[in-house]
């Protein structure tokens, strides 16, 4: 079976001849930011949202916890 002989499966309206696959470069094509977390970690949280959840978490509390600290050095 040659190239002329094979079927296409896809849709007409998929193009693939102007497709273009980056992996690294200013080129590539940005769907999400990835993030690598240790297995320690992965162990810990159920799905990404629970990890999102303590992020923000977290940040509020850094928040609160800078505008205390702030607060106390200027009443001295």
């Amino acid at each position: 079976m040659n190239k002329n002989e094979i079927e296409d499966d896809l849709r007409p309206e998929y193009d693939l001849q102007s497709l273009q696959v980056r992996k690294l470069g200013a080129g590539r094509k940005r769907f999400c930011d990835t993030v690598r977390l240790d297995p320690d970690v992965i162990a810990t949280f159920p799905s990404a949202e629970a990890v999102n959840e303590a992020l923000r978490y977290l940040i509020e509390v850094a928040k609160h916890t800078s505008s205390l600290t702030h607060r106390s050095s200027n009443s001295r």
